[in-house]
């Protein structure tokens, strides 16, 4: 017998995934619509804590943009790595390890499993969630609309409608929401508010912000799987809709000189060939910041965010006729140098990836859509140092933290596309920052969550739009959905400090350190502590502001400086009085603390405040 997940009875009874568009209404714990990194922690968090969860994915394929070619991931050091996001690089380098042995130059390329062939990670996305059996996915179905009730004066989602590839639709009821989309369908669907673009300078007095509003989006491109390697090398034909004529104004540059090479990195080159490369000898092409010519397209993606599907495929082919477009003229036009052409031909797409759609991905780099108005606006303040502080501005209602920092690969276009500017482009160094709860919480709809179109000024949005912080805000939005369930509350109630547990418990991080990372013993206390301060204050603002570690490769570095718990330092006259004091607003019992004796160890002192919690 075929049955489904009852909320009310507490009790799973499972359809296969063929049957749900059988039945008039299915009702679970928790939807989640997006197959994102995002959806799929939220989705596993949700299920972890006992709640019957559907993940809707529009498309074929699960994993977003990381298995649909964005294989060298935004973080700075691997110390941020955190929660489900870490969970994904460890399996991916047992993947590895497994298949091709300890010594082997693909786990050497996997970068500690951070770097992935697609493929690989969408075999890990899938065997995740095939572990836990309260998640149904569903593939292939699209959202039409977002059915909302008044719930004790306030709009709560009651059901969303979904269609099949077919057109054929479903109506499918939950006591939880999750919008994990890249686009915020969900939100819109549900009549949370949003915004689209820019916000003037003046609004949240951000440096990063233009003078003025406007409707300007960061811009898209591909993130191409290319490869050399012969034996695996897919040829790159001519994209639908290909016009010669496009790509003429790329040979003065390649005569000219300012273009060195068609693939390169970090710049003087048309593609940008990431380092490190993959494993088997693949590599995530990417957009060339700042460059003479560029894969991204702002301002022919504005109408993508509130976009019907046909708007969006439009744009969709629009950027793969750019992208691949592109290196079809050089590859094969009379008139390209031997040089670069020689070159070029060296290259193709990766034949053992994305079999179903000609070795090209099948998604397009959303990079911003719409933003949800939330509890909290995240803006590049919430980057900033904290006071004389080396560490970022405090947030104890922190349920994720970062490391990249804000970064625009630009929101509209000056000149020819080859040899003008984008404009709107920015990077901008800063120290790790804490990401609060009210981001992720609209203020206008009471069970619905939104972990990826979440809630910040566009400047602060690209701070937040990394798929590990995805991925870490998805997470916390799975629990945070549990724990509203628990309670019977609306999701702008749940106890901030009973998701921080639940999170550092699994963990999950809510603040940096560089020396206690997830598994090490004290990793939960230390989260605890230094969500609620205790390690603020410890070492002044550099003199280079967001400085980092030691260059490892590429974008990666070692650990920040002055970001270490250093537990086993005795604990000083200094720093004892601050932290007496933090415990008592706290409300630790101060008679139960240990005595400061110029022999105690940061530690020592902590271990004991961490066991007082709750007594």
């Amino acid at each position: 017998m075929h049955v489904r997940w009852i909320a009310a009875l507490g009790f799973v009874l499972i359809f296969p995934a063929a049957t749900w568009a059988q039945t008039p209404m299915q009702e679970v714990d928790v939807l989640v619509y997006g197959g994102t990194p995002a959806g799929i922690a939220a989705a596993l968090a949700a299920a972890s804590d006992g709640r019957g969860v559907l993940l809707v994915e529009p498309t074929k394929r699960i994993g977003g943009l990381t298995t649909c070619g964005l294989s060298h991931p935004d973080f700075r050091t691997f110390e941020a790595l955190n929660g489900t996001y870490r969970e994904l690089t460890r399996r991916v380098e047992r993947y590895y390890r497994q298949t091709y042995g300890d010594d082997s130059p693909q786990v050497t390329d996997c970068l500690h499993g951070t770097h992935a062939e697609p493929g690989v990670n969408l075999l890990v996305f899938e065997q995740m969630l095939a572990e836990q059996s309260r998640i149904r996915v569903l593939r292939e179905y699209r959202l039409v609309a977002g059915n909302t009730i008044e719930a004790n004066s306030f709009p709560a989602v009651k059901s969303v409608t979904l269609a099949d590839p077919s057109g054929k639709r479903s109506e499918m009821a939950a006591r939880m929401f999750i919008d994990a989309s890249y686009e915020g369908d969900l939100l819109a669907a549900a009549g949370a508010k949003f915004r689209v673009g820019r916000e003037a300078r003046g609004e949240y007095d951000e440096s990063l912000a233009p003078d003025d509003a406007d409707g300007q989006l960061q811009a898209y491109n591909f993130r191409l799987c290319a490869t050399r390697r012969a034996e695996n090398r897919a040829r790159v034909a001519a994209p639908a809709g290909y016009r010669r004529d496009d790509y003429l104004g790329v040979l003065p540059l390649l005569a000219n000189g300012s273009i060195k090479s068609v693939f390169g990195y970090p710049s003087a080159c048309l593609y940008k060939a990431q380092i490190p490369r993959l494993p088997n000898d693949k590599v995530d092409i990417n957009d060339v910041s700042r460059g003479l010519v560029r894969l991204s397209l702002p301002g022919e993606n504005l109408a993508w965010p509130e976009g019907d599907a046909s708007t969006r495929q439009r744009i969709f082919d629009e950027h793969l006729r750019w992208n691949v477009g592109l290196l079809y003229f050089l590859q094969t036009d009379e008139a390209v140098p031997e040089k670069f052409a020689a070159e070029a031909r060296q290259w193709g797409w990766c034949a053992d990836e994305f079999s179903d759609s000609d070795h090209l991905p099948p998604q397009l780099y959303v990079r911003e859509a719409r933003r949800m108005r939330g509890m909290t606006v995240f803006t590049e303040h919430d980057t900033d140092p904290a006071p004389d502080d080396a560490r970022s501005v405090l947030h104890r209602d922190a349920i994720a933290m970062g490391d990249y920092g804000p970064n625009c690969h630009g929101t509209a276009h000056e000149g020819s596309r080859f040899g003008g500017r984008h404009t709107g482009e920015f990077y901008k160094a800063v120290a790790p920052y804490q990401v609060p709860y009210g981001v992720i919480v609209p203020s206008d709809v009471t069970n619905l969550l939104v972990p990826v179109a979440c809630s910040a000024s566009h400047v602060g949005f690209c701070a937040l739009r990394l798929e590990p912080i995805w991925t870490s805000l998805g997470q916390a939005a799975g629990h945070a959905a549990g724990l509203a369930i628990e309670a019977g509350n609306r999701v702008a109630e749940v106890p901030v400090a009973a998701l921080q547990r639940r999170l550092h418990a699994t963990g999950s991080a809510t603040i940096y350190f560089s020396d206690l990372l997830p598994g090490d013993d004290d990793f939960a206390a230390a989260q605890w502590w230094g969500t609620a301060g205790g390690f603020h204050g410890l070492a002044a603002t550099p003199k280079k502001p967001g400085q980092r570690g030691k260059n490892i490769v590429g974008q990666y570095y070692e650990a920040f400086p002055d970001h270490a718990a250093q537990l086993e330092m005795v604990l000083d006259a200094a720093l004892a009085a601050r932290w007496q004091k933090l415990a008592a607003e706290l409300q630790l019992s101060h008679d139960k603390l240990p005595a400061i004796d110029g022999r105690l160890t940061r530690g020592q002192w902590l271990r004991a405040a961490w066991k007082l919690r709750g007594t």
